[in-house]
Formats: C-alpha cells, sequence, structure tokens
C-alpha cells in the first residue's frame, strides 16, 4: 500500500510505486482529516487532543472521544494491515514503510537532484527531476480545513517543485538542441505564474536568444526590470544582469547556470562600500578602538556601533571600513538592513541572507529554501575567505545572528541604535554626540564658512543642535546653500522657533523624520510593549522634565510600573531614551522636542491638563510620604502635613496609591533623584492662571522643603521658598505665605544672612500670631532667639527662647521644648559653658525619650562646642563623633556640616593633622556639591589653618582668601574678622603671618536650628 499528500490526500492499493499506482480517493471528509494528520506525524505518536483538534477544531462535540473511535475503526478498514494503525499510550501511530509516501520519495528525488545540478550533471538532473514532478498531483493537503495544520509543510512542498523546475530547465538550456524551443512556452507560464521569481526570467531570456528571438529576450528583461523597480524598489539580481548581457552580445553559445559554451567567467570580489564620509570629525580614539577590535586574533571580529537617530553611526562604520579594507583582500560587502529606514521595513534574516549569497556570486537557484540552509551556506563560502561585511542599521540581533560567519579571517560591522545585547562575542561601541569643539570643526568644514571659528553663533549653533552629527549637517548645508543666511541669524531661527525640528530638514536630510521611523514603528505594532513605549513617550514630551523614572510615568500612562518599565527599555532599545543613571530616564534634547511635537499632535489641552496635573498631585503625594519618613511624630508633622486654604481637601490626592518610605534613606534618596524635575515644575507653573495647579505648586513647595533643608540643597530653596511666596500671595493664601516665609528664613540662616532671616522670621511671626496658630508661633519665637543670638543680640534671644519654651509647655511639645533648651544653652555658653552643657544634657535626656534623632546629634554636637570653649578639645572629640554616628542616613546638612566643622578644629587642636585634614577635604567635597558657599568658606577657613601648621603658608593664604570671598556680606563677623587678619600684610602685624593667633576659642559656626516641619 502506498500514500499520497502531494495533491488531495490518496491511498495506493498496488505495488507499481506512487507514481503508477491506481489511486483511491478518501470517502468522507473526516476520514481524510484523519489520514492527514497522521501522515503529517508519519511513524511518530500522535494525541488525541491533537486529533480531536484537526477533526474539529475549538468546537469538538461531547461525543468526540466516541466519533474518534468510529473514525479510527473505519480508517483500519480501507487499510492493508489492521496493525499498521495501532493504539500507543498517548494517541495513535501509523506506521509508513519505507517508500510508501510520496513525499518521502519526492524529497529524496529532490536531493538527488540538487547534488546532480551542483555537480552539472545535466542529463541526470532532468531525468529526476522529471521524475519527482510526475509525483505531483496539486497543492498539497488540497481540500483540507485550516485546523489539520502543514501551512508550512505545503509551502515547502510548492517551493521545493519550483526548484525542481528551475534545474531542469537549467539543464535543458545546458544541452541545448531542439528542447529549447518546446521550453519556450513553458518558462513564458512558469513567469505569468510566478511573475517576481527571476530564475524563470532568467531562463526565458536564455531560451529566446539561443532560439534566435534576441528582441523578445531584451523586451522580458525590460519588462522584469520595470516590475521589479516599480514595485519593489530594486533592481534586477545578477542572474538575469549576466543573461541580459549576453543577449546584448549575441553570444549564442554557453551562459546562464555553466551551460557549455564561453567558460565561466570569475566573479570579482565585492567591493561594495559607499563612499567613505567626506566631513568625517574626530572619533579619533573610538576609530582605534574599532580597528583593534576588528583585526584581533580569534573568532570573526564582530564590532557593533549604537546609538541614537543621526549620531552618526553610518558614518564611522565607513570611515574604519575604508582604512581596513586592505585588510580584508577577499572583499567588502555593505548591506543595508533598513532598520530604520522611512517607509520601508527592515529586511528579514531570510531576505538578508539571500542578498548576501547573491553578492558573493551564488545564483537564485542554488540558494536553499530553508533559513538555515542558506545561512549555513553563507558561512561556508565565507569560510576561507577575508572579507569585510558592513551590515548597517541592523533592526535586532536576531536579524544579525544569521548573517554572522564562522571563519576567523572575516570581520564585521554592524551599526544599529540598539546595543544589540544578545548577540554574543559583540564588541560594543555606543556612540554619543560630538564634543563641542568637533562640533564646531564638522560645522565649520561642512558648510564652507571659514569666519565660524570661535564664534558665539557657532557656539550657540552647536548648542541648538544638541552636537549631533545630522543636525549638525543639515545646518551646514543651509549656510553653505545661501551664503546671505548669517549664523546669527539661522542661530536666532533654530532657538526662536517653537520646535528647532522645523529648520532641521533639508533635502533628504532630516532629524524629524529619521526619529519618527522607530517612533511610529513602535505606535503601529501589534505588541503592547511597543505600543506602550509610543505612549510613555508622549507623556515625557507632554510634560518636558529634566529625568524620569517608572514610577511617575506609570502614573501618566495609567499603566502599572512592570508594563512601564518594559515600554521604557523598549526606549532605551530604539534610541529615543538614555538611561544617566540606574532606573532614571532622558531624552536627547531633539528627541525631546519631537516627543513634544508628537504629544501636541495627539493630546487635546485637556489630555495635557491631565498630564501635568497628575504629575503635580503624584509628586505632592510622595512629597507627603517624604515628609513623613524624615520628620519625627509631632507637632511639627502634623502642621505642615495640615491643609491651608489653597488647598482644601487634605492630604495630596493620590497621597492612598503612594507607598510609605521604608525609612529616612529611601526618603532621602527619592528627594535626590527627583528634585531637579520639583523644582522644574513649580518655576513653569507658579504663575500658571489655573487656581488649581497654583494650589498644587504651593502644597508641593510646602511638603517637599523641609527634604531641600535638610539636604542643604541652598540653590533650589531660593527657587521654592520664591515661587512658594508668590504663590501663596496671588491666591490670598495667609497661611501658605506664613509658611513661605518661614522657609525662606530657614535658607537665609544656611547661607549665613541672619539679619535677612530674621527680617522674614519676624513677618512670618506676625501672620501666624494673627491666624492664632500657637505651634507655629512657638517655632518662630524659637528661631528669633538663635537668630538674635546669633546677632549678638542677647537678651532679646532670652526673651524670645523663654517665651517659646512656655509655649511648648503649654502645647506638650517635647519635640520643641528639646529645641529650646538646646538654644538655651548655645545662649548661655557665651559666659558658662558648663550651664550650656548642663542644658545640652537635658535637651539630649528629652531627645532619648522620645526617640528624637535631630535633638540627639544636635545636643551632642553642641556639648562639643561647649568642651571646645572650654580648651578640652579631648573631651570634645567624641561629642562630634558620636553627634554624626547618630545621624547616621538622616540627611540633616546642617548638622552634619557643623559636627564635622566641630571634629575638624578638636583633631586639629589635638595635633591630628593627617585625620583633619581628611574630614576637611570630605566637608569641603560636600559643601561645593551642594553650592553651598558658606559652609564652604568656614571649612576653607579651617583648611588653611592646617596647612600653615605643616608650613604652607603660600597655599594657606590662598583657602584665606577663597575663605573670605564666600563669607564676605553674610554675618559671620566673628570669623571675617580673623580672616581679614590672617590675610593681612606681615609688616601690619609684630610678628608677621606665624604669630597670627589661631581659630579663636570663642568662635563657633551657627547652631543646629530646627529643620523646616
Amino acid at each position: 500500500m502506498r500514500f499520497g499528500l502531494l495533491g488531495p490526500p490518496v491511498l495506493f492499493y498496488d505495488a507499481q510505486g506512487v507514481a503508477r499506482g491506481t489511486a483511491r480517493a478518501i470517502a468522507g471528509p473526516k476520514s481524510r482529516v484523519l489520514l492527514t494528520a497522521l501522515l503529517l506525524e508519519a511513524g511518530r505518536a500522535v494525541s488525541v487532543e491533537s486529533l480531536k483538534d484537526a477533526l474539529w477544531g475549538e468546537a469538538a462535540p461531547v461525543s468526540a472521544q466516541a466519533s474518534l473511535h468510529n473514525h479510527i475503526a473505519r480508517l483500519r478498514r480501507l487499510l492493508d494491515d489492521p496493525e499498521r494503525l495501532r493504539t500507543v499510550p498517548s494517541g495513535y501511530t501509523l506506521r509508513i514503510d519505507e517508500g510508501e509516501l510520496d513525499v518521502h520519495v519526492f524529497d529524496a528525488h529532490v536531493a538527488e537532484a540538487r547534488a546532480a545540478h551542483t555537480g552539472r550533471d545535466w542529463e541526470r538532473v532532468v531525468r529526476v527531476c522529471t521524475d519527482a514532478l510526475a509525483l505531483w498531483r496539486g497543492a498539497p493537503l488540497a481540500g483540507l480545513p485550516p485546523e489539520v495544520g502543514g501551512y508550512a509543510f505545503a509551502q515547502r512542498l510548492c517551493e521545493a517543485r519550483l526548484l525542481l523546475l528551475e534545474w531542469r530547465c537549467d539543464a535543458e538550456l545546458a544541452l541545448g538542441g531542439p528542447r529549447l524551443h518546446e521550453l519556450v512556452p513553458e518558462l513564458a507560464a512558469l513567469t505569468g505564474e510566478y511573475p517576481l521569481r527571476e530564475v524563470f526570467f532568467r531562463q526565458l531570456m536564455l531560451a529566446l536568444h539561443r532560439t534566435g528571438r534576441q528582441a523578445e529576450a531584451l523586451a522580458v528583461h525590460r519588462d522584469l526590470r520595470t516590475r521589479l523597480v516599480g514595485q519593489l524598489g530594486i533592481e534586477p539580481g545578477p542572474g538575469v544582469r549576466e543573461a541580459h548581457v549576453e543577449v546584448l552580445r549575441g553570444v549564442t553559445g554557453g551562459g546562464g547556470a555553466g551551460e557549455r559554451g564561453e567558460p565561466d567567467r570569475p566573479v570579482p570580489a565585492p567591493a561594495q562600500l559607499p563612499p567613505s564620509p567626506t566631513h568625517f570629525i574626530g572619533r579619533t580614539s573610538l576609530c582605534e578602538s574599532l580597528r583593534r577590535a576588528l583585526t584581533a586574533p580569534g573568532p570573526h571580529p564582530t564590532a557593533v556601533i549604537s546609538g541614537m537617530a543621526g549620531v552618526g553611526k553610518s558614518a564611522l562604520a565607513l570611515h574604519v571600513a575604508h582604512q581596513l579594507a586592505e585588510r580584508f583582500p577577499d572583499g567588502q560587502i555593505h548591506l543595508d538592513l533598513h532598520g530604520a529606514t522611512p517607509g520601508m521595513p527592515p529586511l528579514t534574516a531570510a531576505q538578508a541572507v539571500n542578498a548576501l549569497l547573491r553578492d558573493l556570486g551564488t545564483e537564485p537557484c542554488r540558494i536553499p529554501e530553508q533559513p538555515d540552509a542558506a545561512a549555513a551556506l553563507l558561512r561556508s563560502l565565507l569560510a576561507p575567505t577575508r572579507t569585510l561585511l558592513v551590515l548597517d542599521d541592523a533592526a535586532s540581533a536576531a536579524q544579525v545572528r544569521p548573517l554572522l560567519p564562522g571563519g576567523a579571517g572575516c570581520g564585521v560591522i554592524v551599526t544599529s541604535r540598539s546595543p544589540l545585547t544578545a548577540l554574543d562575542g559583540a564588541a560594543r561601541f555606543p556612540l554619543a554626540p560630538l564634543s563641542d569643539e568637533e562640533s564646531a570643526e564638522l560645522l565649520r568644514r561642512a558648510s564652507g564658512r571659514d569666519g565660524l571659528d570661535g564664534t558665539d553663533a557657532a557656539r550657540l549653533l552647536v548648542e541648538l543642535t544638541g552636537r549631533l552629527p545630522l543636525a549638525l549637517r543639515i545646518v551646514a548645508a543651509r549656510l553653505a546653500a545661501r551664503p546671505a543666511l548669517t549664523p546669527d541669524t539661522l542661530a536666532g531661527q533654530l532657538a526662536a522657533a517653537d520646535s528647532r525640528l522645523h529648520h532641521l530638514e533639508y533635502d533628504d536630510l532630516s532629524v524629524r523624520r529619521s526619529l519618527a521611523v522607530a517612533h511610529d514603528a513602535l505606535a503601529a505594532s501589534e505588541r503592547e510593549t511597543d505600543r506602550d513605549a509610543a505612549r510613555t513617550l508622549g507623556r515625557i514630551g507632554a510634560l518636558g522634565l529634566p529625568t524620569y523614572g517608572a514610577p511617575l510615568l506609570a502614573r501618566l500612562t495609567g499603566t502599572g510600573e512592570p508594563r512601564t518599565e518594559a515600554a521604557l527599555e523598549r526606549l532605551l532599545d530604539v534610541a529615543l531614551l538614555e538611561e544617566s543613571a540606574y532606573g532614571r530616564y532622558a531624552p536627547h534634547d531633539l528627541v525631546r522636542d519631537f516627543a513634544r511635537e508628537r504629544a501636541g499632535e495627539r493630546d487635546t489641552p485637556d489630555t495635557d491638563t491631565d498630564t501635568v496635573g497628575t504629575a503635580l498631585h503624584w509628586y505632592a503625594a510622595v512629597a507627603e510620604r517624604v515628609l513623613a519618613a524624615i520628620v519625627p511624630p509631632g507637632l511639627d508633622l502634623d502642621d505642615r502635613r495640615r491643609p491651608t486654604p489653597s488647598q482644601p481637601s487634605g492630604h495630596p490626592a493620590h497621597v492612598g496609591t503612594v507607598s510609605p518610605f521604608a525609612g529616612p534613606g529611601a526618603a532621602f534618596a527619592w528627594g535626590d533623584r527627583e528634585l531637579e524635575n520639583v523644582v522644574t515644575l513649580v518655576e513653569r507653573y507658579a504663575d500658571d492662571p489655573s487656581r488649581q495647579r497654583a494650589g498644587l505648586v504651593c502644597t508641593l513647595v510646602r511638603l517637599i522643603f523641609p527634604y531641600a533643608h535638610r539636604r542643604g540643597r541652598v540653590a533650589e530653596m531660593e527657587v521654592l521658598g520664591q515661587a512658594g511666596l508668590r504663590v501663596a500671595r496671588r491666591l490670598g493664601d495667609a497661611e501658605a505665605e506664613a509658611y513661605a516665609l518661614a522657609d525662606l528664613a530657614g535658607l537665609h540662616f544656611l547661607t549665613g544672612r541672619h539679619n535677612d532671616a530674621l527680617a522674614l522670621n519676624d513677618r512670618a511671626l506676625a501672620l501666624w500670631r494673627r491666624l492664632d496658630r500657637p505651634s507655629w508661633i512657638r517655632r518662630c519665637l524659637n528661631n528669633r532667639g538663635l537668630l538674635l543670638d546669633g546677632l549678638g543680640r542677647r537678651g532679646e534671644a532670652g526673651e524670645a527662647l523663654a517665651r517659646s519654651l512656655h509655649y511648648a509647655r503649654q502645647l506638650n511639645d517635647p519635640y520643641g521644648e528639646a529645641v529650646t533648651r538646646s538654644h538655651l544653652g548655645n545662649l548661655v555658653e557665651h559666659t558658662d559653658p558648663r550651664a550650656a552643657i548642663e542644658q545640652h544634657r537635658r535637651s539630649l535626656t528629652l531627645g532619648d525619650e522620645i526617640g528624637a534623632v535631630i535633638v540627639r546629634h544636635t545636643a551632642h554636637c553642641n556639648i562639643g562646642y561647649a568642651q571646645l570653649r572650654l580648651g578640652r578639645p579631648a573631651a570634645a572629640l567624641p561629642h562630634f563623633e558620636e553627634s554624626l554616628r547618630i545621624l547616621g542616613g538622616h540627611g540633616d546638612w546642617h548638622g552634619e556640616s557643623r559636627s564635622r566643622l566641630g571634629l575638624v578644629r578638636a583633631l586639629r587642636l589635638l595635633g591630628r593633622g593627617g585625620l583633619a585634614d581628611r574630614e576637611c577635604a570630605e566637608l569641603l567635597g560636600r559643601a561645593d556639591a551642594r553650592a553651598d558657599r558658606y559652609t564652604g568658606g568656614l571649612a576653607r577657613h579651617q583648611h588653611g589653618l592646617l596647612l600653615r601648621e605643616r608650613g604652607h603658608i603660600g597655599a594657606a593664604r590662598e583657602a584665606w582668601g577663597r575663605a573670605l570671598a564666600a563669607l564676605e556680606g553674610t554675618d559671620e563677623q566673628a570669623v571675617v574678622a580673623e580672616l581679614r587678619a590672617l590675610l593681612a600684610p606681615a609688616d601690619r602685624s609684630p610678628g608677621g603671618l606665624d604669630d597670627t593667633p589661631p581659630d579663636p576659642a570663642t568662635w563657633r559656626p551657627r547652631s543646629t536650628p530646627p529643620p523646616p516641619s
């Protein structure tokens, strides 16, 4: 018995072979389906569930099991041996012996024909192909429902049949003779049936030419080329081109597939590199690293150049490829994979493999139809050669992987917006925009404007193009095309336009179009992650913050954080975002412009309002959680969380959806990441006419300010405080105004401007008295006493602190009492340091009782300074160390800096200069990182004293000079006076500089104030 699938399923009942036996069609559609499903898995077990799916799909009846048994029984009766169809534990197995299934015979013929064709045994090719084609009864699996499956199976067989036809025609052309006349109508029919299969056209051209019909052969070529160029935008392949040359030359013998006639012409080594970039600037070290990577010994070296659109990936690849061309004498192949080409889909891996095989001279008819086999042939061809492959604009690692050679002599340069991290063994070269100097040089050389060197206009053009080579080339082209266009005018156009992208288009160069390829592909994708990525970029454009994290973007897009993180990874992968730090994302300036454009095109004003409003709500909600984490429970926390009239709805919206922080460290870390965004939003929307936005800004400032104060973020505090005050006054919100005045007073205290701080604090105190808010009156009185003490007005200071202490007791506020006692201790320290220590110990006891970290750390710091005043640095040192240990990760910059200053002084006075130097350097670094000139000035004062003790007088004077410049204009008069004395000329001091008294024991930095709360 024989079985047939090359057409409708049939059985053959005699032993004359599948090509000549008597076929019997299978009656009944279910029996045909059952037999086919078993034949597709011939000799292997087919599960019951698979057979049910084939027979009924998703609509299997309740009786499917019983019906299947009946169909199995009927099929067994049709077979010559009932044991052919056996029941096995997992289902059923149909035994097929060798030569019994026509597909198996057909496949054997195909393999034999392939070998004969490769060996150019043309008569054998004709015989074997004819036998194989005789088995063909029609489309495989014809008439069967799609549930049966086997689509790939049928496609493979159809492609194999076409190859047999091609090989037989090649053989007939090689053998020549009368058969050529009969071949023409057959090939004409095949070209009509397969209008894009070039092999049949090549064969038809040769058959017409060799039968004396040259004009018709040329017409076939003309029609094919018109179709390919018009529909696909490509030229005919090398086989058609060679046939065209033969027809034009009038050669009547040989040609095509190595047939008789003139000998085969050697295929020249490919030299396909496009010209090297004319204006290639910079990248010197990167070029050298690329050359080393591509000429290193070992397996095929592969270099991946990645980066955003327009950053110069292809230019770098071609520049290096031309430099290395002589190292790869067997050829240089350039293939554009169209990973991000406007209007074109990326090449599939199979298309790319076929293109490379054709570039290496392989006839299309000899390219295996299976992708794996084609990739193996490509590796075989490249293995003995030294060939350089430039694979430009790759879409993914999967697209590139089958193209890589297996031998050690080849090199591969891949360019892609993605770093293709899934491509094993590749050296990666992420490409950043050019430096300012390189950008200016590219602009000058490409524009031909030599006068651009060093001008303000050139610097501005470099800045406005984001140092992106594509944008710089467009600007240069505009300047070159219009001599009357001045650089200043063009810079003004770029700076004044709503979007720079309008002016960054010229001829076929367009930044917008390059960016749109990746975005539009994401937006049109069937994958949810891709669509999320496009939506996320729109939200980024609508909000316009410096950096972004997944939590905020998840709120803006309405998706959860896992989906948002996946979307951000996709935006990274297509180079529409950069990861500035782990979990923090930012677009290039031109991508930012593009995202803003897309947000404007797709979003209504209401949607934009939602974006901004959602962001403000979310930041306010998280700022409330930060406040709760860094301020201990009590009146200070409750008062600041209480809404003001401009935000009457209680806690910020969405606060319930924001989880509390695990501790102060996590809260401070969040603030460190997000403060720049908060400041941006506050600056942008402080003057927004919407009362809702203004109220949210006011709330956000009130809640985030204690974090900024604790961290010592002086510049940001100035912006937040001034904006909060401006909004509060515009809204007529007296409570919000009082908050803002008190916060600005705290800022002036941190920067040594104590008179200014006192004036603002007193204005806040007046407002709180008018509003009858005792807890805030107590705070303002406490701060007033602190400030008056620092200004030397000690009688007034004592009065204010006594009233603050009275309020603290009346309010049953142990935290407030502890802070006030600390300030009372500082007040009496001037006359009785031992009494001051007693006050600080009482403050420390209260701090221990209520678990207040700031109170405990401040008490130890103040005891240390009192001990220094008593001339006991050894007793002071452990208190400064304990103060810093207690503070840990609580982030109180003012308290930390004062403790570190005391620690430096104690170590210096104890003669431990090396350790004092290290502590002083640490303090200076932290102060400079915060732009805290006041603390930096105090630290440099100490640094100068340390330098003088080691005999470095010149360096000491330099440190004191910088300290004096930082402290001039502050109210730190004792230190300023000492610095002036230290810097006085030697002849104005009886003993010269070395006789200047060191660091008076009476000086100390201002005590730690209660942070804004």
